[in-house]
This record gives structure tokens, sequence and C-alpha cells, in this order.
């Protein structure tokens, strides 16, 4: 049976990626194309503990590294559990967040370097490096004003809009780095307006 493909969405926290991914989750099942939808962190009982203890905002005193960490464990048993069975079927499997999102939040915003990123994600990047990433492309300035603040509940939203124009920064430079895969989507558009552009690439990309 062929072998199913990866699509991944990345951006800002607040840029819009939930409302793209119903969208388009809405979209394959209205079209009868086998897929799942999925999430990291979590996707699984096991990703789905480790989330909570990484966004919960209570774990303050969480270091740099042990957060890079847990991520790449709970990628691991994600793809394990979820995405791995889903591509052996021949499905896509729509992922909010996938690798970029460590290389983007702790490689760059928090100043581990790519090269320990990279490392510790080896085992994803080697073996499960998406066909395409769709980054909706909306700074962090716009994307928190049109969520209205961040979430008190989210270690991560809570880091600071320094912390965030990094994580921007990051995106940006991954997206030049690698422009087969990348594909950037305007995210100061309405839903409506980006659900056509997602369409647009994701077409131009064989995946549709």
């Amino acid at each position: 049976m062929k072998r199913g493909k990866l699509i991944t969405f990345e951006g800002c926290d607040g840029c819009g990626k939930s409302t793209q991914l119903r969208l388009l989750s809405e979209y394959l099942t209205k079209n009868a194309v086998p897929h799942i939808f999925t999430r990291e962190p979590g996707g699984g009982k096991i990703s789905e503990a480790i989330r909570e203890i990484l966004l919960n905002g209570k774990n303050a005193e969480m270091t740099d590294e042990c957060e890079a960490l847990l991520y790449a464990a709970a990628r691991v048993q994600h793809l394990h559990d979820r995405v791995e069975p889903a591509l052996r079927d021949g499905k896509l499997v729509i992922c909010d967040r996938y690798v970029d999102s460590s290389l983007a939040y702790q490689a760059y915003a928090r100043g581990l370097g790519k090269d320990f990123v990279t490392k510790i994600n080896s085992f994803a990047l080697e073996h499960y490096l998406p066909d395409v990433t769709v980054f909706i492309d909306l700074t962090p300035e716009m994307a928190f004003a049109r969520k209205r603040g961040a979430d008190e509940n989210d270690r991560l939203e809570q880091a600071g809009m320094e912390f965030h124009r990094k994580v921007y920064a990051g995106y940006k430079a991954l997206a030049e780095s690698e422009p087969n895969r990348f594909v950037c989507v305007d995210g100061n558009q309405t839903p409506q307006e980006i659900f056509q552009n997602v369409l647009r690439v994701l077409r131009e990309r064989n995946c549709l």
C-alpha cells in the first residue's frame, strides 16, 4: 500500500493554525480523503501527559534543556502511537506543530542551538521528515493582539514578547533554509482567504 504523507502546520502562538487545521480536516472529510488530525506535544496517552507537564504555567522552574528533552520524548512516543500507523495505512497525517516548533522555540528562542535540538530529535528528523510544512506567517505582535493577550495558564505563552519575537525569527530562518519543504502562507488575511491559499499550496505540492 502507498505510504501516506505527513503535513505539518507551524507558526507563532495565536497565528490561526487551529482554525486552518479545522477547516482542512472538514475539507478532507467532505471529500473522503483518508486522514488523521493530531498535535504536538500530544496525540496519545503518554504524549498528552507530557504535554500537561510542559505547558502547565505552574512549572516555571523547568530548565530549557528539560523542556527540549520532554518535547523530543513526547514526539518519539507520538510517532509510534499515531503517525507511523496512519502513514503505513496510506493516510494523510495533519499535525499541529512538529519538530520545527522545537527548533524555533528551543534552538532559536531558548538559545540551546540547532545542533543540540537536532541531535535529540534525530529519530524524528531521520525517519519522519514532513513532506510539507505550512508556516502561517504572522508576527507575534499581530498574533497576540488577535487572541487578546497570552494565556495565563500556558507556560510558553507567558514567556514574554521578546521570546516570541525570537520564535518568529527562528521560523523565518527555517523556512528560508528549507524552501523545498516549507511553504509560507500570509496569516494577515481572513480565515477563508488563508484557507484557500493553504489548499492551493497543498495541491501544488501534490498532497491533495
